[in-house]
């Protein structure tokens, strides 16, 4: 049995998860998936002070509150640069790091510092909230559709912060892994680039999963055995 905390991307929500989280339960693990302030469930909490450091601190509380150790750390997509300053406050409690399509910060980094374009590009002065862009991917699947109106603007400072870390997270001892997407319309994405420059490294292992940036919502039996495979020692999950 794994115990995993998966951490959501932007603009969503635990909510995204539901599938995979009973998936992965079915198969005997522990699943935790925290909600962000201000997004999903919490989206009555939004506010211009919410940053990334409040998100980080939403992870760290629900790890320590819950006494989690040894565990699965996701992040998806913006979850990735929660995931890495989480990683740097309690390396002691995780066993395994895993990017899922995910933003891969280094130190110093924001996300903006990372990646601008028509999908992330700044809101108005006059406005501290980012609006999530058009979804164009999955239109005709069911599980996207149920959670496009469930989608929230984000503090534009959860983007502009930079992420903080005591060391790399290759000096670390737990082991990292990156699950890029790999039915992607743009195959020359961030995330792509990002999966590219790890292949290289011996401290990363990088594997593809079917699907596109979203995969835990089309894909979710596909990504639960993967999971499971890498991180839990345990057969398919049933259909």
């Amino acid at each position: 049995m794994a115990t995993f905390v998966v951490v959501h991307g932007a603009w969503g929500g635990s909510h995204g998860f539901r599938s995979l989280r009973r998936l992965l339960q079915q198969a005997g693990n522990e699943v935790f998936t925290p909600c962000l302030t201000g997004q999903g469930e919490r989206s009555h909490l939004a506010r211009p002070d919410i940053n990334l450091s409040t998100h980080v601190q939403d992870v760290v509380n629900a790890i320590w509150y819950e006494d989690l150790t040894e565990i699965v750390l996701v992040g998806h997509s913006y979850g990735g640069m929660v995931v890495t300053a989480v990683a740097d406050q309690v390396p002691e409690r995780i066993q395994h790091l895993v990017f899922l399509d995910a933003f891969q910060p280094a130190d110093g980094q924001s996300l903006y510092s990372i990646a601008r374009g028509p999908n992330n590009s700044a809101p108005a002065d006059d406005d501290w909230r980012v609006a999530p862009p058009v979804r164009k991917e999955a239109p005709n699947d069911p599980e996207v559709q149920w959670a496009r109106p469930r989608r929230h603007a984000q503090s534009r400072a959860t983007f502009e912060e930079a992420v903080k870390l005591s060391r790399p997270l290759e000096e670390r001892s737990f082991t990292l892994t990156y699950l890029v997407a790999s039915e992607r319309a743009d195959p020359m994405s961030h995330f792509d680039q990002t999966a590219e420059r790890l292949r290289g490294n011996p401290r990363w292992t990088v594997r593809q999963l079917p699907g596109g940036h979203n995969m835990q919502m089309t894909h979710p039996k596909e990504l639960a055995d993967m999971l499971l495979e890498l991180f839990a020692g345990k057969v398919a999950v049933n259909a």
